[in-house]
């Protein structure tokens, strides 16, 4: 037994220093094992104690593991009857608790990425509530500035004043972020100004927008917008009722859209039937602008949005070709000279694809009819309801312009009613939302953010958390004093604010001024902005489904205006 006892000892010390263990060693180890397993009975305490170890060990390889701790192996620790299948569910089990645990590096706060949980839930979420709404949720939930995933990239939501201007003011901020199989669906990807996300192509394409909308081109505009708002006042019937209520959204929609052709264009088009094609491409536009790539494998998912588009495109494709067929065969080339002209000589020089050129004339004349006209229909909703805001606007508009209609040189003194339109943004903004993709590195706030990370500005949270005196009321006393632009944003600053930011002031101030010096408004059954139903998506517009969006225009001057 003092041979045995030696020998163990040995062997555990031999484990214990990770050496080799001899062959002579191990061959007298089992020959001792070997002995005491088949001997009935233990001649003494140290056999017994030796034999009952081996029972408990089931095999000898279990012995030697058990006497060298050192090479432990936990397969071999495991019971011989183990399914086949437990080791692949054991270790696909330590996988995913491994990935439950991760924590993000980022420390940008926003929801865990929980297995790849995370970021379904918040692209679901934007798809499923629309994209104002999601941010709304995300900016309560988490902060001012926090992060999601669309389309399983990283998304920043911000609605900080100070992070927006940082933003807004560099120009590694000036692209855009959206599907890219959802952009060329609608025609914009690198296409046009509105949502180009190659910022070499949209510095090509902005000179056009900026000289078309500035100078000449909006001084023009006045007497342009008054010419239609009055053509169409006098047709009011075209978009009322049998009870003579008005159909403010089409009616707003229609002199936008015949102003803009006016400037930009120039060609005569079937307005009722270019208004309701526009609403076809703008709902495509925003449904498809953050659709997952497999939505568009699936023909019978976004069929609705490609007929959409493509009647639009369609109708836009036959006025351009008459505005190049006039331009081929104008003896006065000066007489046609304006936005698409300018386009079209572009192209013919080849500095544009033709492509590029239908698709900014196309933005061109849908981008009044889709944000301007509901601004405006949401002013009047609110002049509707606080009728001491409409008194004071009248004061001011039968002191600057009287009977006359409006002018370029009047539009500096209409305080009044430029106060009205900034807190009407303010309050019930149509755009509130702009997205920025980061082209390069940068630190925003003390937070490091990524070359690629897609960035939101939540601009209409922003306008309702900083500065105003009273953020959650309409009152004209939050323009009372000039406001820092950094705090107020309806348009954006910097490289990719706004192209046609002045030029929108100018004709908001037009539309208000010639038809309020016409009509009293009053809305139905007491309809205000506040209980009004609204989808909140990359824009915000009435839900149009409800009946109570038309408005009573009661004549100010019967002797001049329509009576009902």
């Amino acid at each position: 037994m003092v041979a045995l006892a030696l020998l163990c000892k040995d062997i555990q010390s031999r484990s214990l220093q990770q050496t080799t263990i001899p062959e002579t060693l191990l061959c007298e180890y089992w020959s001792y094992t070997t002995l005491f397993s088949n001997t009935a009975e233990p001649a003494n305490q140290t056999e017994k104690d030796f034999k009952l170890f081996l029972l408990r060990s089931k095999n000898k390889t279990m012995v030697l593991e058990m006497l060298n701790p050192m090479h432990y192996n936990i397969t071999s620790m495991m019971p011989e009857v183990m399914p086949v299948a437990t080791m692949p569910i054991l270790l696909l089990t330590g996988f995913l608790l491994l990935v439950w645990n991760y924590e993000d590096t980022s420390s940008i706060p926003g929801p865990g990425y929980c297995m790849g949980i995370g970021p379904l839930i918040s692209h679901c979420r934007f798809l499923w509530m629309g994209i104002g709404s999601a941010c709304n949720y995300y900016n309560k939930m988490y902060g001012e500035f926090m992060r999601v995933w669309i389309c399983g990239e990283e998304t920043l939501i911000i609605s900080k004043s100070s992070s927006m201007f940082h933003i807004m003011k560099h120009s590694h901020y000036s692209s855009r972020f959206g599907s890219k199989l959802g952009l060329q669906c609608i025609g914009m990807h690198e296409n046009g100004i509105i949502f180009n996300n190659n910022p070499t192509l949209w510095k090509a394409i902005r000179p056009f927008f900026t000289k078309a909308l500035s100078g000449p081109g909006l001084v023009r505009m006045v007497t342009v917008c008054v010419g239609s708002i009055i053509t169409h006042l006098d047709r009011l019937e075209e978009v009322s009722n049998e009870l003579g209520y008005v159909d403010v959204l089409t009616l707003m929609r229609r002199i936008m859209l015949d102003t803009s052709n006016i400037l930009f264009l120039g060609i005569p088009l079937d307005e009722s039937a270019i208004v309701v094609k526009i609403q076809g491409y703008f709902d495509a536009w925003q449904a498809l602008l953050l659709k997952p790539d497999i939505f568009f494998k699936i023909s019978w998912l976004y069929k609705k949005y490609e007929k959409s588009v493509k009647d639009l495109k369609d109708a836009m494709e036959i006025l351009i070709e008459e505005k190049r067929h006039r331009i081929s065969t104008a003896e006065k080339l000066e007489d046609h000279m304006d936005f698409a002209t300018e386009l079209i000589f572009a192209e013919k020089r080849g500095d544009l694809t033709r492509e590029n050129v239908n698709q900014c004339i196309l933005e061109m004349l849908i981008a009044a009819p889709d944000t301007m006209s509901v601004s405006v229909f949401f002013m009047l909703f609110l002049i509707a309801k606080h009728p001491k805001v409409e008194e004071s606007i009248m004061k001011e508009i039968q002191a600057v312009v009287g009977e006359r209609d409006i002018r370029i040189d009047d539009m500096q003194k209409l305080k009044v009613v430029e106060n009205f339109i900034y807190e009407s943004m303010r309050y019930q903004p149509v755009v509130n939302l702009v997205m920025r993709k980061a082209l390069q590195d940068d630190i925003i706030d003390g937070y490091l953010v990524k070359k690629g990370t897609n960035i939101i500005l939540n601009i209409g949270r922003m306008h309702r958390l900083e500065f105003f005196p009273k953020p959650n009321e309409f009152t004209l006393e939050n323009f009372a004093k000039n406001v820092p632009y950094r705090y107020f944003q309806p348009f954006g600053f910097g490289p990719r604010s706004c192209a046609g930011k002045y030029i929108a002031m100018v004709m908001m101030k037009v539309v208000l001024v010639t038809l309020l010096r016409r009509f009293h408004v009053q809305t139905l059954q007491g309809e205000c902005i506040e209980n009004m139903q609204k989808k909140y998506g990359l824009s915000l517009h009435p839900d149009e489904t409800n009946n109570l969006l038309e408005m009573v225009f009661v004549p100010r001057n019967s002797e001049k205006c329509l009576k009902h």
